[in-house]
């Protein structure tokens, strides 16, 4: 299935999608962690930077050699303009991965190592299951100099972007899984 193909076919409703480097795609259902988890960035997010600033969720965004992804949450520059339908990973401030039970190696190493070579100024795990948020800063060829662990349930925790604004998460409000699932 070409890229363009992939793109452009709308996949079922509650369920993440993952491309592989291999050709392979993944569909998996999303937990009510992830989906919550997700939700209470972008409301973080609307907070911290107003409710028009440039946040997209699971949408796509370009990288060079048809490395694209569709992040768990973008935080874009004001200025950031789409070319055709999507935006240039050049635009963006800050990428964050919620991890389920299927993507952990995928967000902790493969897009680790990823973001950083493409110069994604903050990359920001956060893991429901582990409780913890991890949050990557200055990039480079083959990821992240300085990682620092945040528990959750330890207050707001403000994050700096590169245009100089500021996007606090307040680690008191992420959600954790429920013991019955």
């Amino acid at each position: 299935m070409s890229v363009d193909a992939i793109v452009h076919t709308e996949f079922p409703a509650g369920y993440t999608v993952l491309f592989g480097a291999d050709g392979k795609v993944i569909m998996t259902p999303q937990s009510e962690e992830h989906s919550s988890t997700i939700r209470s960035l972008q409301i973080d997010s609307a907070a911290a930077l107003g409710r028009h600033a440039k946040v997209t969720s699971d949408v796509y965004i370009d990288f060079p050699a048809d490395e694209n992804s569709a992040p768990d949450l973008a935080i874009l520059r004001e200025d950031a303009r789409r070319e055709g339908k999507r935006y240039s990973f050049e635009d963006v401030l800050l990428i964050s991965e919620v991890v389920s039970a299927s993507s952990a190696r995928k967000d902790y190493d493969d897009c680790t190592a990823k973001y950083g070579r493409y110069g994604i100024p903050v990359y920001l795990i956060v893991d429901p299951y582990a409780g913890e948020v991890v949050l990557h800063t200055t990039p480079t060829g083959t990821g992240y100099i300085s990682a620092h662990t945040h528990k959750y349930g330890t207050g707001k925790l403000p994050i700096a972007l590169a245009d100089g604004r500021t996007f606090t998460l307040d680690l008191d409000e992420l959600p954790l899984p429920d013991d019955g699932d």
